[in-house]
């Protein structure tokens, strides 16, 4: 999935602070999980980020978004990092990350 950050360096350092272990609040990757996440990560270059998710087999992605959604402080700290975040044009209404088109993946060349 992609979005940019607002173009400002002291916005995208802080967005990088904040998620930093001992930093992010802790109820974040413990919802994260609760949902049926079992890894994600994030990535950026400039303001753009790139966010990898993994699910176990069971989990479909909308579900757990939406499940994460209900849980403790997950609201909370969506809309604050969507005021440092700039959504794509190619996201969906209402939503800031854009699904990516897988273009290569490795294991398919088995």
């Amino acid at each position: 999935m992609a979005l940019d950050l607002v173009d400002n360096a002291e916005l995208i350092a802080s967005y990088e602070h904040h998620h930093k272990p001992g930093n992010i609040w802790p109820e974040i990757p413990a919802g994260i999980r609760d949902a049926g996440i079992t890894d994600m990560q994030i990535y950026r270059i400039g303001r753009h980020l790139f966010m990898i998710v993994e699910h176990d087999e069971t989990t479909d992605l909308q579900t757990a978004f939406d499940k994460m959604a209900t849980l403790p402080r997950q609201g909370e700290w969506a809309a604050w990092m969507g005021s440092f975040q700039q959504k794509l044009s190619e996201a969906p209404a209402g939503e800031h990350w854009a699904a990516m088109k897988p273009v290569f993946l490795l294991n398919d060349h088995l």
